[in-house]
């Protein structure tokens, strides 16, 4: 992609929910790797608690909007990333995962697609908590997840940014 592409990653959740402060974490580790590996076109790494008018601010005109979203599944198994991406303006689910929001990141998706204020690429990684109690810190299974995410979201991000393929000519 061209260095003008607008990235933008979002942690969704809510730091004093103990597994619900994953998403504020995996931006926090990439903040703190991006001071000695900036990542290409410098991205906006910001938090949200999920509200979907604030979601929608922060990816709104982004080529690429990342979200990370605590997420809970019956049965669960803590620690475990799902990968969502928008398909045909609504989030193709891989299972029965949800947000931990009362207004999932759906709502916020179905409201952005209305209002044309959709990212042109919407990845979201949902992970599995064990505990959404009041406290701060992640369990041991989230907090083991938070590295390879971010990593991975890094290494999407580079994907991205990116040399751009010349379109084939229609002759």
């Amino acid at each position: 992609m061209n260095s003008a592409a607008r990235i933008t990653v979002i942690g969704v959740g809510n730091e004093y929910r103990r597994d619900d402060g994953v998403g504020w974490a995996v931006v926090a580790r990439m903040a703190e790797r991006a001071e000695k590996h900036p990542l290409p076109g410098r991205p906006s790494l910001v938090v949200c608690d999920g509200d979907p008018a604030r979601l929608i601010s922060h990816w709104d005109g982004a080529d690429l909007a990342v979200v990370v979203d605590a997420a809970h599944a019956h049965p669960g198994q803590p620690g475990r990333v799902h990968r969502l991406e928008l398909a045909g303006g609504r989030l193709a689910r891989e299972d029965s995962a949800t947000s931990s929001h009362g207004l999932g990141l759906g709502d916020a998706v179905e409201l952005a697609r209305e209002l044309d204020r959709l990212p042109r690429i919407l990845i979201v990684y949902a992970v599995e908590g064990a505990d959404c109690s009041l406290g701060t810190g992640l369990s041991a299974p989230v907090r083991a997840a938070v590295e390879s995410l971010a990593e991975q979201i890094a290494e999407q991000i580079a994907q991205h940014h990116g040399p751009r393929q010349q379109p084939l000519s229609r002759r």
